[in-house]
């Protein structure tokens, strides 16, 4: 078929082929109006339905098309427009440059577990904005991934999904549309489609990136159908890090395949985006004999040490020596040739000076100091939803800090300013979240392990797994310094419409991420908080030896 300079509505004119498929063709194409390119896909029905059944798959083809154009979300093409013709229907989507993951894997073989499990992740992404929206996908397959130029991940070719309020995947004729090798043995056996049934394709699609070959791949259509209704997908030989989870989501059962939830768990952990929590040391034989600790329930939780201060000179006729929390730096609870700390000694000396008998002294690192120093520190036990009330501590490095905010010292290291009786809620080994007491503003602080060396690509692959509904993106720009990104969007949450801004800052070699959401109402009054939060951010301090 000819179409070169053929005008579809009057405004689309198709250029050259790009891609088929079962339901169609693709055509690179220019949008004369908007002067842009798009994608125009040409649907082609079936050969052989009887009229009535043509008009049905027709009907039933448009009504999904505008489902899925209704779907916005950085992992799926966006479609703009749907035109029912005389001659066959026609779907306008977002033109995408890039290759398909079927083509990479041919063109470059197999690719490397953790970047298959960060396509994994983009795609599971996707489908969960469908699924919110009542859409199933039911093609998906490596031909239907597009990885774009920018790195981008996106799930293509809508055109053929299913409401999951309509009759299914199957036709009156029996016609099941799909591509056999990775088509969930439900639909094949009995035509349902479901989220699960999407979920088994992405599995199937996961191993053939990550394997060179799909799991079912078998030399006829007839022996491919059976193998993937009747037999095991054919052992893992490179990816063996993806095993669980391409084992989990390939299984027969659609109750007994990984939920979404757990995949994308597993997904991260291949990625290396959910790092595990380091184990404690023991404590060097030194410090034992130099600290005296005392064993305290409460101070168990956190692993903080408990030293015991004897009574200072003068004291007359205490007997009973005062208890302080001392600050210990992980290297030395983790070093065996390490020395006390003369900094941690000071404190020590400190305390036993001003702290009257009795009395328990929070100088943790993730807690700020009670109201004043001869009133007790919350206990050690409710350090996951500490107060942060009372004075600043001392500032990093001689920083003040403006009126409401105080410091957090995280046990990570890090620094960071925060609003004064917010709580806080940790979320893993370098990950904190503050929430407002009364309200629905919150602060995140974490290690951020990008998804790409650009940090502007980074921060979009960030925007893809949010998931935020009615979501807006306002922008998404590095800032002029190059050494920190910036995003910033809004949304609907739970108590209205809120705004977002998100920063991630290169610092002595790692990277930071710090998100702040609050009520869009309270956006201007909270813009100086956030300038204060950014700037006294301040990364670990590296150990020096005389410090050891």
């Amino acid at each position: 078929m000819t179409v070169a300079g053929v005008r579809v509505a009057g405004r689309y004119r198709l250029g050259s082929a790009v891609g088929t498929g079962g339901m169609g063709r693709v055509w690179l194409s220019y949008d004369e109006v908007l002067r842009r390119e798009v994608a125009v896909k040409q649907i082609v029905l079936p050969f052989g339905l009887a009229d009535d059944e043509r008009q049905e798959l027709r009907q039933r083809t448009l009504r999904e098309a505008r489902a899925a154009a209704r779907l916005s979300h950085p992992n799926i093409v966006r479609i703009y427009d749907v035109i029912n013709s005389d001659e066959q229907p026609w779907i306008v989507m977002e033109y995408v440059h890039a290759l398909s993951l079927l083509q990479m894997v041919s063109e470059h073989g197999p690719l490397p577990a953790p970047r298959v499990a960060r396509i994994g992740l983009a795609m599971l992404s996707a489908l969960a904005a469908a699924n919110r929206a009542g859409v199933l996908h039911r093609d998906v397959k490596p031909g239907n991934v597009l990885i774009a130029d920018d790195g981008r991940v996106v799930l293509t070719d809508f055109g053929s999904a299913v409401l999951d309020d309509t009759d299914g995947a199957i036709t009156k004729t029996g016609l099941i549309l799909g591509s056999p090798q990775y088509m969930a043995p439900e639909r094949i056996q009995k035509g349902i489609c479901t989220p699960e049934s999407d979920l088994w394709s992405l599995g199937a699609t996961l191993y053939t990136a990550a394997e060179g070959r799909s799991p079912f791949d078998r030399p006829t259509v007839g022996a491919t159908l059976i193998a993937v209704a009747t037999e095991q997908p054919d052992r893992l030989h490179r990816a063996t890090a993806l095993k669980p989870v391409l084992t989990g989501l390939l299984r027969k059962n659609p109750a007994a395949r990984l939920t979404s939830t757990e995949a994308e768990r597993r997904l991260r952990q291949v990625a290396v985006l959910e790092p595990q929590a380091p184990r404690a040391g023991p404590l060097s034989r030194k410090l034992r004999e130099r600290v005296p600790l005392k064993a305290d329930p409460a101070a168990a939780a956190d692993n903080t040490p408990i030293v015991q201060v004897p009574p200072p000179p003068g004291a007359g006729g205490q007997a009973e020596p005062r208890t302080a929390v001392v600050v210990v730096p992980p290297a030395a609870l983790r070093a065996p040739r390490s020395r006390w700390p003369r900094w941690a000694v000071a404190a020590v000396a400190a305390t036993a000076l001003l702290a009257p008998a009795g009395v328990a002294v929070a100088t943790q690192l993730h807690r700020a100091p009670a109201a004043s120093r001869s009133a007790a520190a919350p206990p050690a036990a409710d350090v996951g939803t500490a107060d942060l009330a009372g004075p600043n501590l001392a500032p990093p490095l001689g920083q003040p800090l403006p009126a409401g905010l105080t410091w957090w010292y995280d046990p990570s290291g890090f620094v960071v300013p925060v609003p004064v009786g917010w709580k806080a809620l940790p979320e893993g080994p370098k990950a904190v979240l503050f929430t407002e007491p009364s309200g629905p503003g919150t602060l995140r602080a974490r290690s951020w392990d990008r998804l790409a060396p650009d940090p502007v690509v980074a921060m979009t692959r960030e925007e893809a797994r949010a998931n935020l509904r009615d979501y807006h993106r306002l922008r998404i720009e590095a800032l002029p310094d190059d050494a920190a990104t910036e995003w910033e969007y809004t949304f609907t949450g739970p108590a209205g419409a809120m705004h977002g801004i998100e920063r991630g800052l290169v610092l002595g070699g790692h990277t930071y991420l710090i998100q702040w959401r609050v009520p869009e109402a309270a956006w201007p009054a909270g813009v100086a908080d956030y300038t204060a939060i950014v700037d006294g951010f301040q990364p670990p301090r590296p150990a020096s030896r005389s410090q050891l």
